[in-house]
């Protein structure tokens, strides 16, 4: 799998965590246990630290980036669709972030949130805790996400972490 030092700057990753052999992790990016990063996604910590928690899944096709000032944090327990883009941002702990959204510098998703699928999450944006953000640019909507909501996707990718790591064996 694609792993790359670039300079000093070198990934962390746990050993019960599962890195596809077709994701790419450059530079200063640590990952928790029971983590997961699935087939073209790319998280490239170059000027800045990406750090992702315990039991998160990023999924296919997915981009995480960070700059010299703003690092990238997604908390544990936490769904990244695919094809998100996340930058400069942190995600807190039991949150989901919906296929094909963006979220970007400085923004915050709070604890137990939603970010919709497509949505745009723009510079300085703050999702409260249990709030969800639907839309372009994104809407604050008062239907609450409730713990726990999430749990079921969080669990099925703690096992595709097992399972991969077990079973997954190239024929070409």
């Amino acid at each position: 799998m694609p792993i790359y030092a670039l300079g000093d700057r070198v990934p962390s990753i746990d050993p019960a965590a599962f890195v596809h052999p077709d994701a790419i992790v450059i530079g200063d990016v640590r990952i928790g246990p029971e983590s997961s990063v699935w087939p073209c996604a790319v998280l490239r910590g170059d000027h800045g630290t990406i750090i992702v928690g315990a039991r998160t899944s990023i999924q296919d096709g997915t981009v995480v980036h960070c700059t010299s000032s703003l690092d990238t944090t997604v908390g544990d327990r936490c769904v990244i669709g695919h094809n998100v883009h996340l930058e400069g941002c942190t995600i807190h702990d039991d949150s989901l972030v919906g296929s094909g959204s963006v979220v970007l510098h400085r923004a915050v998703i709070g604890p137990v949130a939603l970010v919709g699928a497509g949505a745009v999450v723009g510079n300085d944006k703050v999702v409260p805790p249990g709030a969800r953000a639907l839309g372009v640019p994104a809407r604050i909507v008062e239907d609450a996400v409730r713990q726990g909501e999430f749990e079921q996707a969080v669990e099925t990718y703690v096992r595709n972490v097992h399972w991969y790591a077990s079973s997954l064996r190239r024929l070409s």
